[in-house]
């Protein structure tokens, strides 16, 4: 089901227009407006999904299939040295659109900013423990 205002709703229906490398049934996936490298496309659901939590598992699928697809033609197209795939849920993680949609970041080696990182720390493995149980619990 599409949502009238969702600005991704509207791309994904063509009714805005786009640099749109691909389109299927299920899926439109374009350029990025605000690029984090050359080529960085968004692959939008035509069905609205707010987030990962409402993503079906079906659509999850499919997904994947078009971000291999993407990835391996950027890869050639753009002679990337290596691919981001990066999904957003949530404000605190970085989702500006509620909108479920996944970028497709094709890196280079001569870039001198990297958009996907953290500062790895250690961990203490009592907690880590817990974090499993914690989780495990919640999958039944």
């Amino acid at each position: 089901m599409k949502k009238d205002d969702c600005i991704f709703c509207r791309i994904a229906a063509g009714e805005i227009s786009s640099d749109t490398v691909y389109e299927d049934d299920d899926f439109r996936v374009i350029l990025d407006l605000n690029p984090g490298s050359r080529g960085h496309m968004l692959i939008i659901p035509k069905e609205h999904y707010q987030d990962i939590y409402e993503l079906s598992d079906e659509c999850g699928m499919k997904l994947m299939a078009v971000a291999k697809k993407m990835a391996v033609a950027a890869k050639k197209a753009l002679k990337a040295d290596g691919i981001n795939l990066v999904q957003n849920n949530e404000e605190a993680a970085g989702q500006s659109v509620p909108h479920f949609h996944m970028h497709v970041i094709p890196r280079y080696k001569d870039e001198a900013e990297r958009i996907v990182c953290w500062n790895p720390k250690s961990s203490d493995p009592d907690e880590q423990a817990a974090i499993a149980e914690a989780i495990r619990s919640e999958l039944g």
